[in-house]
C-alpha cells in the first residue's frame, strides 16, 4: 500500500488541524482513500452549528471541499527520532 502526503492547497487555511505541520503522511490504497482517511481522522469541527447539527460538516471541515486539499503519493516517512 502506498504512502500519501495530504496538505492544504493554501498553507494559511485556518481549517488545517495541525498548525506548524505542513503535511500529514498516511497509507492508503489511492488518493481518494487517503483524503477519506484524513477527513475521518481530522474532522476539525465535527458538527456544524445548532441550526445545522449535521455530523462532520462544520465550518472547519474539509469534507465536500475537494479543491482545498492536495493529495500526492510520497515515500515512506522517516521514523521519529527518540
Amino acid at each position: 500500500m502506498p504512502w500519501y502526503a495530504v496538505r492544504p492547497r493554501d498553507a494559511a487555511d485556518p481549517r488545517w488541524p495541525l498548525p506548524g505541520t505542513e503535511e500529514i503522511v498516511l497509507k492508503a490504497d489511492d488518493p481518494a482513500a487517503a483524503r477519506a482517511k484524513f477527513e475521518e481522522a481530522y474532522p476539525s469541527e465535527p458538527f456544524g452549528s445548532p441550526a445545522v447539527p449535521v455530523p462532520n460538516t462544520g465550518t472547519g471541515s474539509f469534507r465536500g471541499d475537494a479543491d482545498s486539499l492536495i493529495v500526492a503519493e510520497t515515500g515512506e516517512p522517516a521514523s521519529p527520532q527518540d
